[in-house]
Order: structure tokens, then sequence, then C-alpha cells
């Protein structure tokens, strides 16, 4: 957990002279990720029962009830902006492509966003149409795309918005690796955020305007990295990292605001769980004078709006469609039975991480890891429509790219097989690396050999791993994987990346081996 430096008070500068102040309140929202139905606990699309028994969080009907709210009992002015990552997610996004992001945004009212990597997903075209279609500015400052005829001119470094008798400075960032994490294109360049960040709020202070706002999709810790290295920065408002601040919940990764010297800090996780709201003031000089808030969560307490709910209705019609797109084909079954995905290699989970090391095997990952419990189908032969593979992964994980230590590795494997006679969830399907266990042994000491690569596992060496977002962020029993190294949870949904696998190989045949084998096999 990075614990931050800590302020005077609550930002604690109140303490200065009563003097002239202006006040401003900031609602924000960050990795909304298409999610425009409600959640539930788990982050995917909650069932219409569940959401009726008051079991589900989010979604645009009780977010722009939440905003209304908000803006209602506000007692300054209000901006309400976006920390990035607007795309993919779910079917909305497969289906609308950023369409329907800007119908909700624009309804909403947002005053800006500023550019996410998986804005760029699908190349600078539809980031294009996403901008053409919105009613607000979309800002990035680490980023040349001069040479980019649809982006050029289209996309601000910074802007200054206008709120009562006070003008605020407002600067974008993106990840500095969108390059490596998306696909926007040879004609986009990407540089680093600090001296990008400097360089706007210089041009923004020799205009005048000292109240400034960094919209940043970069993450926790680029974030703060930005509030030290820089100067002149008031607020940044987070995304990226699906980062949860809050005040006082213990659960949080650190306090809403975190304040870096005079520089507050926010984030409001993801998906639509919570809208955050702070409260700035700043003296008749421009600086922060004090920064309070907290994020609000969106459960059942918040009303759903009547007329998105009907709108977002009619969106859903044409996800049926897609549902019954057909995607690949197979030669025969892919087995994907319950007791053998816990229990082995499945020909299920062999599928899903050739699937997944295949997709970034180029980044330097040799290992992929899905838990045969993540496995909730087979697919027939024949033809394999979207919601067949979908049915195989329901839990819109996504992918996650991360390092460990092969002591580290060796950790996850015991985990992963440590409660094979109980069937758990957590059997370990793979791929790029070779297992021999003991299931005799006691729980923690059964792995007796390890190749990765067809090379025994070096306990120092680092190696790279792709899994999904669940896994790596310490779910069934894999705690070991919270502190990976170079990690980035926010790839596409694995289900994209299995039926793109099984569509370059029409007609597919599945297989299975020994690749995680007992001692006396």
């Amino acid at each position: 957990m990075i614990r931050p430096l800590l302020a005077i008070a609550a930002l604690g500068l109140a303490a200065l002279p009563a003097l002239a102040q202006d006040r401003l309140t900031i609602l924000h929202t960050n990795d909304f990720h298409a999610r425009f139905e409600p959640i539930n606990s788990h982050d995917s699309t909650c069932k219409p029962e569940d959401n009726a028994g008051g079991e589900c969080y989010g979604g645009t009907a009780r977010l722009i009830t939440a905003i209304r709210a908000a803006r209602a009992a506000a007692s300054a002015p209000v901006l309400l902006v976006d920390g990035g990552d607007q795309f993919q997610g779910t079917l909305f996004y497969t289906h609308y492509k950023g369409r329907l992001a800007a119908e909700m945004m624009n309804l909403l009212g947002y005053d800006a966003m500023t550019v996410g990597n998986h804005e760029f997903d699908d190349g600078p075209e539809v980031l294009r149409g996403f901008v053409d279609a919105l009613d607000f500015p979309v800002l990035m400052s680490n980023a040349d795309i001069s040479a980019e005829p649809l982006l050029a001119d289209k996309i601000a470094k910074s802007i200054v918005i206008e709120r009562s008798d006070m003008a605020v400075g407002l600067i974008g960032l993106t990840p500095q690796d969108t390059g490596e994490l998306a696909t926007p294109g040879p004609n986009v360049t990407f540089s680093d955020p600090v001296a990008a960040v400097q360089a706007q709020v210089d041009r923004l202070t020799d205009a005048g305007i000292t109240r400034i706002i960094v919209l940043s999709h970069s993450g926790y810790s680029v974030d703060q990295r930005v509030a030290h290295e820089t100067t002149g920065v008031d607020v940044i408002v987070g995304g990226h990292s699906n980062t949860y601040l809050h005040p006082t919940d213990p659960d949080a990764e650190g306090p809403y605001p975190t304040m870096i010297g005079d520089t507050a800090i926010v984030q409001a996780y993801a998906y639509g769980k919570f809208l955050g709201a702070l409260d700035v003031t700043f003296d008749k000089a421009g600086r922060l004078v004090s920064a309070t808030g907290a994020p609000q969560l969106l459960d059942a307490a918040v009303a759903e709006d009547a007329s998105v709910l009907d709108r977002l209705t009619e969106a859903a019609a044409p996800l049926e469609a897609i549902r019954n797109k057909v995607v690949a084909e197979t030669a025969r079954p892919i087995s994907g039975d319950r007791d053998i995905c816990r229990s082995g290699p499945c020909e299920m989970g062999i599928v899903v991480a050739e699937a997944m090391l295949e997709r970034v095997r180029d980044q330097g990952v040799e290992i992929a890891l899905q838990n045969g419990g993540g496995l909730r189908a087979g697919i027939d032969a024949g033809p394999v429509t979207l919601g067949e593979v979908l049915t195989v992964l329901p839990f819109q994980n996504t992918l996650s790219t991360f390092r460990v230590t092969g002591a580290e590795l060796l950790e996850v494997l015991e985990n992963g097989l440590s409660q094979v006679e109980e069937g758990a969830g957590r059997f370990p399907q793979v791929a790029g690396i070779e297992v021999v266990y003991d299931p005799a042994a006691a729980p923690g000491s059964r792995v007796r050999a390890v190749t990765v690569g067809g090379a025994p596992l070096d306990p120092e060496q680092l190696y790279g791993m792709v899994s999904n977002n669940y896994l790596r962020n310490g779910g069934d029993g894999y705690a070991v994987l919270k502190d990976a190294r170079d990690v980035y949870d926010f790839g596409p949904d694995v289900a994209d990346v299995l039926a793109e696998y099984l569509a370059r190989r029409i007609p597919f045949t599945a297989m299975v081996d020994a690749r995680v084998r007992t001692v006396s096999e």
C-alpha cells in the first residue's frame, strides 16, 4: 500500500489568514469500461433479479441520479470530469464502440475527460468518432498526434473552463506506454508525464491561470510522481489503476484526497461503482487552501432514472444478435468439464491459457495462468458463437500482465495445487510451463519440478506472466500475485482473447497433455 505524504490538517492549510476565497466541487469518474448496466460485487454485469434485490451497484441510471443530486446540493460551482477508459469491457462496447458512451456522457453533462489507453483499442478512427460525438473536450498532454490526421487538432493538451468568475485550467494525461497497451497506430507517440504536465502548467500560469486540475489516466503511483516532480498542480483526478481511495475506510488503498505537498490526488475505483466528489477551496491568488470529500457508493439506495433505463433497454436489444454471432468453428467439442478442469489439465483450460499467452508473448511474457474454476462450460463441435465463448468465460475478467521471481512462481503453483483433493477452482491451467507435483504431500510443499520453456525454474530469475485480473488481485488464494512487478491489470476481456484465438484456427481442434502432472504419471 502506498502511503502518501501528509498535509497540514485535512489539507490543513485552512489555518491561513481568512482571505477572499473561491470554491469548486469536482465530481469525477474513471475506468467506466462500458458498464452502463449495474454491476455485481465482482464487477460483472448484474442479473436483473439481483439488481431488484438491492445487491448491485452503479449503472448509468444510478449515476445520473447521483450527479443531479450532487449538483443540486452543491454550494459551489460544479465540474464533472472523467479520468479515461470509457471504452471496452462489455458487449455494449463491442456493438456500439464509442457511440453509446458518447451519448451517455453527453446526457450526464460532463465538462471534460482525458484519453485512457483503451480509447485507442480500435485505433484512431474509433477514437475520432467518439471525440466528434461528444459535447465537451477530450484532453491529452503527453502525446504527439500532429502526424495522425484523424486526431490532429481534435484533442487538446489543456483547456480553460470558466466557472462563475473563476478560470480553471484542465490538463489531460494518458499512460506513457499506451503504444504497448493499445493500438494507437504509428503516427501517435507518447512522452513522459512529468515534462508534459509541467509544460502545460507553465503555459497556463503564463496566461494567468493558477487553478489547475490534471485529469490523469496514468495510475495512482504515477500521479504521486507527477505531484512530487511538478509545481503548480492543485488537483489530480486519476484513473488507470482502478484505485479505491477514501478518507476513513481502512480497506482503501490510500486517503481521499491523497496529499502530496499541496496537490490533492483523487480516484474513484472503477466501473461506475462510485461517484467521486471533492470540494476544493482556492485563495484569490489561486493557491489551494482546502480539499475534502469522499467517493459516493452508488448502491441500491440511489434510485435508477426511468428514462435512462428505457434507453439502455433499447440499446441492449441488439446485443442478443451479438450473443448469437458466429466467431469461430471447432472440429470437435472442447471439453470444459468442471471436475476435470479443477483437478488436472483440461482442453478448455489449455485453450484459454494458450490464447492468453499468444496474445502477449511479444511483450516478453513466458507463462500463462488460468484458474480451472473460472471455466464455466465447454464448447460444442461446429460453429462457435460469441454467446458460447461468454458462457465459458462469463466474468468479464481482463488480461493481466506482470513479472514474478521464480521463487514467487513456485508459491503461485503451490497455491494452485493446494486443494486439488477438494476440487477447488484454483487449479492452475497453464501454458509455457510444465509442473510435476505430489498430491499426497502436505499443501504448500507439493511441487517437485518446474520447467519454463524447457529450462529448470530459477528462483532468482524474473519471469513474465499473464493471467486474469481476478487472480492477479489475489483471487482463489493467489495472494502472492498482489505484489507482482510491472503490473497491468486492464487488458482486453479474456473472452475476446479466446474468441480471437479460435477464429485464427478454423476449424479448431482441442488437445490435452500432461503439462501439470503427478509424480506417478
